[in-house]
Order: C-alpha cells, then sequence, then structure tokens
C-alpha cells in the first residue's frame, strides 16, 4: 500500500493563502456536479454520482450532472439507476482518454457553466473540470482515495493550493487522517467524513418483483452483491459454498469480462454468478438472502486493477446490506469498524480465515433470532445515519439555508 506522501510545510502563511469564495446564502442552492466517469455504467461511481445528485435535488437544490456519456445505452438512465427525473444530465465526451483529452473535456464542462446561469456551488470528483471551473463559483471537492499518480497528483495540489475548495469531502476518517497528514498546509479548511450510504428500500415507489432464483426451494440464501474484481474476497464466497453445499450461494455483480473469468476457474455447483444488474433492480435481490457476505480484502483494487484502495474504503453495498435489515459477516478491517459492531450489527471475522467464516455462517443460518437482531440493529443505524439525504444534509451542512425535510 502507497504511504501518504508528506507535502513540505512551507508555503503561504495564513494571511497569504487564498480563501475560498464566500457561498452565496439561498434556500435552494443551483449546484453543478462534475462526474469523471460515465453514466450510465457498470461501476460503482456512476451510482454514487446519481443518488448523490437525486439527494440534492430531494433537498430543494437544483441540480445538474456533468458526466462523460455512458459506455452503454439504456432508455432511461433515472429509471436504470432507481432515481427521479428531478436532476438534469448533460453529457460531455472527451476525445480521447489521456491527460489532454481530459483537459478538453474540462474546458467544454467550463464553457457550459460560464454559458448558462452560473452555479452557486460546484461539486465533484473530477480534478480536471473542477480545477478549470474553480474560480466560477465555489468548489466543494468528493475525494475518496489519496492519488498515487504523478500528473493527477499535481492536479490536486495546485487546486488545493491556489483556489481552495469550501471544504474537502472524504469517504471514511482513515482518508480524511491521510489527507490532514498529506497536505499539512490546508489548515482549518474542513475535511467532512461522509461514508458511503443507501436508499431506503421501504420508501420506494416503485418496488420491483422478485427475480429469478436459481437452486433448490428451502436451501437457506447466502448472497453476495458487488464487483467480482481483486480484493472483493470472491475465493471466501466460494470457499463457504463449497463448505456448505447444502446451502445455495449466490453471487450479484460483475463485469462481463470478471464474471467470464470467474465462470471459467469452474467451481462449486451451488454457487450462482447473477452478474450484472441495473442498479434500480438490485432490491429485488436483497430480501432473498438469510445471510449476505462482505469478504473485503486488506487490499481493494478498483476496476482494472488500477489503485488500491483498502485503507480508505467505504463499500456502498455495506449500507445497502444494512438498509434490507440483512444479516452481515464482513472482514474484521478498521476501516470497516467504522461503521460496522461486531455482534451488534453484524458479525466481524478476519479477512483470511475461512475456518472462522465458516463458524459464524454456520452459527447464523441456525440461529433466526440472531439473524433477526443483527439485521434490525443495522437498519435502525442505516436509517438514523447512512440515507442519501443524510449525507447530502452532512456534505453541504453550513453552506446552505435550505430546510432539509425528508425527502418525498
Amino acid at each position: 500500500m502507497t504511504e501518504p506522501r508528506p507535502t513540505p510545510r512551507h508555503g503561504p502563511s495564513e494571511e497569504e493563502r487564498p480563501r475560498p469564495p464566500a457561498i452565496r446564502a439561498r434556500a435552494g442552492l443551483r449546484i453543478a456536479y462534475l462526474h469523471p466517469g460515465s453514466v450510465p455504467s457498470l461501476y460503482a461511481n456512476s451510482v454514487h454520482a446519481m443518488r448523490m445528485c437525486d439527494a440534492f435535488a430531494a433537498a430543494g437544490h437544483v441540480v445538474t450532472l456533468y458526466t462523460a456519456p455512458g459506455t452503454y445505452t439504456v432508455d432511461d438512465a433515472h429509471a436504470y439507476y432507481g432515481v427521479r427525473h428531478r436532476f438534469a444530465v448533460r453529457t460531455v465526451p472527451s476525445p480521447d482518454y489521456t491527460p489532454d483529452g481530459y483537459r478538453v473535456r474540462a474546458e467544454q464542462v467550463r464553457s457550459l457553466l460560464t454559458r448558462e446561469t452560473a452555479p452557486d456551488l460546484i461539486y465533484g470528483h473530477d480534478l480536471y473540470a473542477l480545477t478549470a471551473a474553480a474560480r466560477i463559483a465555489p468548489l466543494v471537492y468528493e475525494t475518496h482515495r489519496l492519488r498515487d499518480d504523478p500528473h493527477t497528483l499535481s492536479i490536486e495540489q495546485r487546486l488545493l493550493r491556489d483556489t481552495p475548495p469550501a471544504r474537502i469531502v472524504v469517504i471514511t476518517h482513515a482518508l480524511g487522517h491521510d489527507y490532514r497528514r498529506t497536505y499539512g498546509h490546508l489548515g482549518a479548511l474542513p475535511i467532512v467524513v461522509a461514508p458511503e450510504a443507501a436508499e431506503d428500500p421501504r420508501a420506494s415507489t416503485r418496488p420491483a418483483d422478485p427475480p429469478p432464483m436459481p437452486g433448490r426451494p428451502g436451501a437457506p440464501r447466502i448472497g453476495y452483491v458487488g464487483h467480482l474484481y481483486e480484493g472483493r474476497g470472491i475465493e471466501l464466497v466460494l470457499a463457504m459454498a463449497a463448505r456448505f453445499p447444502d446451502h445455495d450461494v449466490h453471487l450479484v455483480g460483475g463485469a462481463p469480462e470478471d464474471l467470464d473469468r470467474w465462470r471459467r476457474r469452474g467451481g462449486p455447483k451451488n454457487a450462482y454468478f447473477h452478474g450484472h444488474q441495473p442498479p434500480g433492480a438490485v432490491d429485488a435481490y436483497y430480501p432473498l438472502f438469510d445471510v449476505v457476505l462482505a469478504p473485503y480484502q486488506a487490499k481493494v483494487y478498483t476496476a482494472g486493477g488500477h489503485c488500491e484502495t483498502g485503507r480508505w474504503a467505504s463499500p456502498m453495498k455495506i449500507f445497502e446490506y444494512m438498509a434490507h435489515g440483512r444479516a452481515i459477516i464482513a472482514s474484521d478491517l478498521p476501516v470497516l469498524r467504522e461503521v460496522l459492531r461486531d455482534g451488534a450489527t453484524c458479525l466481524l471475522r478476519p479477512h483470511d480465515d475461512p475456518d472462522a467464516w465458516a463458524q459464524a455462517l454456520r452459527r447464523l443460518v441456525a440461529d433466526g433470532s440472531l439473524r433477526r437482531s443483527l439485521g434490525d440493529a443495522a437498519r435502525r443505524q442505516f436509517l438514523d445515519c447512512h440515507t442519501w439525504h443524510h449525507r447530502a444534509r452532512r456534505v453541504l451542512a453550513g453552506l446552505d439555508t435550505a430546510d432539509a425535510a425528508a425527502p418525498p
């Protein structure tokens, strides 16, 4: 794992340092959300962007999402993600997937922002576009990892030095600590810790029909939802399937290339790969599972193995498990302990100890009362802290005067 890179502490004094511009107080902000990825896509960052825009809009803000064109076509992007049509989506293509291409796209985003009614706030993860648009309106910079490639690292350093955002939003306390340590010159700039979130499935106005489920009637159903690439613990899921041949194990998610790779490897006959499902349709799977698994490893990689993020991860699927009140077995990692409590909201077991996982699974399948108590406690914590509505309020707290009523 790459250690945080200390930044020299010399630089402008507090008096000389650029100040974040003030945000005009108003009940409903015009927010431009700058997303570097594609919509629609197979990856969680697109779900995050669509859900955050939906939550901002539900809180009374006027939101436009600026994103790259989808990597495939759907009839209705809002319906695909299970969100309402209450914010605009503007697609801005990049001429190529190089730093120069990203800079061209960033200038196109900046041009759109200046041609139209200027936003009150620019929010997002897109370093290129945030830097290009930094002087148009105040910024909130959200980041899910420390930058480790020289090019984007230099862009981030320049952004934080020359046009500091109103605040930085991170997903875990571990990441907030590492940003504060790496960028000592940030001084009093707020770093807001806002873990990932989920939607309350019981508040949905469009409940999905139960999906077809292979397997045996009456067999306990063990679920895993998420991607299939390195660090997600798929080997451990399949090990549980092999140890419990009387259970059916269902894996929901995975890009086609990862799905093909795991299927070619073979595996227990009671392990069923369902492949990628539209985010708006995944909710229908959770109620069908007796126990759900979150076997994250100490090193967790993003798509294609480009970045290792295990120290800072806040897996969205954890919050979806909690939202549905499922009994969770999760890896006992410091970053997951920021949210989960062993014996209270889940069972935590060492990520590299299949025997401990088998013991926990055997215990939960045999004890319906324990499953219910863990699931109910997890759902209560979710409702209290981890909805997208809570997250939207947390990241904007003090920046607007919106009366953050519960979303309709």
